[in-house]
């Protein structure tokens, strides 16, 4: 067996952020194997957690990996217990990893996600990554909702990602005129990017509502239903992205702006934590 040294616990110390006795004690019982104590430390860490799984994440951000320069993007919901994890530079790493573990792999759940490589801490998984950082904090953290799109895309996260991230798959464009428009899509929340992707239910109530005033008015039954179609290009522009006037310059819609820069965009995820949709 190993003597287990104070400068051989000074030094696993450093590479775990673990306290001084739970660094001793597992070099200890994995008799100086520094891959076994860590694997000692993740399982005991896995039994801390498992008594924690009930307490609450209301707080958290979002990992994004986007650039026209990638072959497909991702957003992904990472959730933990307090404000000021929010600010941990592991923290805020984790949540990226995972963004870019699940835009190179396409995975369907958080189990298989939490199983991938992490991009920046070779020879683990983000799982462990995940493990490691908890025994450190001692936070509950959880995979929230996630999305990945193939091709080009754009990304955005509001207030460092803690309240908001989008998500855009756009073709064409720059990563600037991208943020600029996912940047609009945190402050405007629409509800769909085009008028054809409306729920039809809702296109049909206002449409409904829209004519019934428009009787009430007095208005001739003949020019009714042409007046209620140019009435709901109102209500288009305040729920459609593509309809909405621009945050930064509110004379063109958001497809004009996009347009004129060569950019389409083919679909958008927003998600706000806290929220249990997009």
């Amino acid at each position: 067996m190993a003597e287990i040294t104070a400068a051989l616990v000074k030094a696993f110390r450093e590479k775990t952020g673990l306290p001084m006795m739970d660094c001793k004690q597992a070099l200890s019982e994995a008799g100086g194997d520094e891959a076994l104590a860590m694997d000692l430390l993740r399982k005991k860490g896995a039994k801390l957690g498992a008594t924690r799984s009930d307490r609450e994440t209301a707080f958290g951000r979002f990992g994004i990996y986007a650039g026209t320069s990638k072959s497909s993007g991702a957003i992904v919901e990472l959730k933990c217990e307090s404000a000021p994890v929010t600010q941990n530079e592991e923290f805020i790493q984790l949540a990226n990893d995972l963004a870019e573990a699940l835009a190179t792999s396409n995975v369907a759940s958080a189990e298989e996600l939490l199983n991938q490589p992490s991009p920046s801490k070779k020879g683990q998984t983000v799982g462990e990554q995940r493990d490691d950082l908890f025994n450190r904090i001692r936070e509950k953290f959880e995979v929230g909702r996630f999305s990945r799109f193939d091709g080009t895309c754009g990304g955005y996260s509001h207030n460092s990602g803690t309240v908001a991230g989008v998500l855009l798959q756009i073709a064409g464009g720059t990563d600037d005129v991208a943020k600029d428009v996912a940047m609009h899509v945190a402050a405007m929340r629409p509800a769909a990017l085009s008028t054809a992707e409306l729920d039809p239910t809702l296109v049909d109530r206002e449409r409904e509502i829209l004519r019934e005033q428009a009787l009430k008015e007095g208005k001739p039954a003949a020019i009714v239903d042409k007046m209620v179609e140019g009435r709901l290009k109102q209500f288009y522009a305040e729920r459609v992205l593509l309809e909405q006037p621009f945050v930064k310059d509110d004379k063109q819609s958001v497809g004009d702006y996009a347009k004129s820069n060569g950019l389409q965009v083919t679909k958008f995820v927003h998600y706000v934590l806290g929220e249990t949709s997009a």
